[in-house]
């Protein structure tokens, strides 16, 4: 659990030139898809422990919708309207990995997957990890510590995963959006404990923000 968070903070602290190169880039990552891998497989029923229930199915996609198109617009304006009113610019997205794969492979399939990825490691794995030991070192603490302990997770598992190296070098700037985007779904975890909201909230956020701003810059 926490090699991710120490290849994320140590990229930071590597020469420019090392940087650049993808496969560094990805480490954090990759790191966190290996350690999900080993995690599930010493654990039973592990979708189950990380939030992930067919029985929610209907709570996870009325909400994540609804949290999804709320977002969606919101970043949107900020990217759209927001970022180019200040002096940001923007037309470096035509230039992103995503803006290059065809539509019809980003939506809805291509940005499906990595809503699901992404949410399996960082809101199931990483922020489910970091509040079971935050509420484990506060057990003998007052409730509201326990919350606090909740709090701290939710907001590392957000940092971790607005500051991770391939968001930042592909997204620049951009990639503040990732934090209130990851508190804002890390609490939905926390208070419902299911996953299914998070990944339609993210796929449907993402699948907007796709959408209108290609058509915008192009």
């Amino acid at each position: 659990m926490l090699l991710p968070i120490f290849l994320t903070g140590l990229y930071y602290l590597l020469p420019s030139t090392l940087q650049h190169f993808r496969l560094i880039q990805f480490l954090p990552q990759i790191s966190a898809y290996v350690a999900l891998g080993i995690w599930c497989a010493s654990n039973v029923h592990p979708l189950k422990r990380l939030g992930w229930s067919f029985r929610n199915l209907g709570f996870g996609i009325k909400w994540g919708g609804i949290t999804g198109m709320l977002l969606g617009a919101f970043n949107t304006i900020v990217i759209l309207w927001g970022v180019p009113g200040i002096g940001g610019d923007i037309e470096f997205l035509n230039e992103t990995p995503h803006a290059h794969m065809p539509t019809w492979v980003m939506v809805p399939w291509g940005i499906f997957v990595i809503a699901l990825g992404v949410e399996l490691n960082f809101r199931g794995f990483l922020l489910g990890r970091l509040a079971i030991v935050s509420c484990h070192w506060l057990r003998e603490y007052p409730t509201y510590a326990l919350n606090a302990g909740r709090i701290l997770a939710v907001g590392v598992s957000a940092l971790v995963f607005a500051f991770d190296p391939f968001m930042v070098t592909t997204f620049r700037h951009l990639h503040w959006i990732a934090v209130w985007d990851g508190l804002i779904w890390g609490w939905i975890v926390v208070r419902t404990n299911n996953l299914l909201t998070v990944i339609v909230a993210h796929a449907v956020e993402v699948m907007i923000l796709y959408s209108c701003i290609k058509f915008a810059l192009n």
